[in-house]
């Protein structure tokens, strides 16, 4: 049985990763989720800016660009956003099983290729080297679509998956309710008894 000192830090050869898919895997889901929430807000609020309130782009820089309008025209900023992103869900995706896995990896690939399109804004705004000889720093994706909706887009695009992959981890279904999870699963301690009455 663990101690008390073990249910709150772990057994001591256990890491924070293992921790972080473990007993902590839920905590650290709500706390990406703030983050993912947070950044959400900031793009839903730009839109209204531009399609509600009639703001011209550059004038539309989200809740935060209100009160520090420099900070958000900083690629930096965006950058460390998309590697936070990255980062978050690369380390919790050990925590993840069967249809959930594969729903977070989805989320996971896309989330690679927007990282990789921050990288070449940021590589621009740091050498003044712009793509095609552009004013301003220009990803290949931005040829295509105004960087207002194609971020917009990226963003969805991770997140509808991140969403699919939570509802199947929450609630495991099928054979996915026999592979091994962590404690977040609300369906699991009713499945073992269902299961074992059967």
């Amino acid at each position: 049985m663990a101690t008390h000192a073990e249910t709150l830090v772990g057994r001591p050869e256990e890491g924070l990763i293992e921790r972080l898919n473990g007993r902590w895997h839920r905590p650290a889901l709500a706390a990406f989720a703030l983050v993912v929430i947070a950044h959400w807000v900031e793009h839903l609020v730009q839109v209204v800016q531009i399609y509600v309130l009639g703001w011209a782009v550059p004038e539309a820089k989200g809740a935060l660009g209100l009160v520090f309008p420099h900070l958000v025209t900083e690629e930096w900023l965006h950058y460390g956003y998309a590697l936070v992103m990255l980062a978050g869900i690369v380390i919790l995706m050990p925590g993840f099983a069967g249809r959930a896995r594969w729903w977070w990896g989805l989320s996971l690939g896309i989330q690679v290729w927007h990282h990789f399109e921050h990288l070449f804004l940021f590589l621009q705004a740091q050498t003044g080297i712009h793509f095609l000889g552009r004013a301003v720093p220009t990803s290949f994706a931005q040829l295509v679509v105004p960087r207002v909706e194609l971020h917009l887009f990226y963003n969805v695009a991770v997140f509808l998956p991140m969403l699919v992959a939570l509802f199947h981890h929450l609630y495991p279904t099928g054979a996915d309710r026999d592979l091994p999870a962590c404690a977040c699963s609300r369906l699991r301690p009713a499945t073992a008894t269902a299961t074992a009455g059967d």
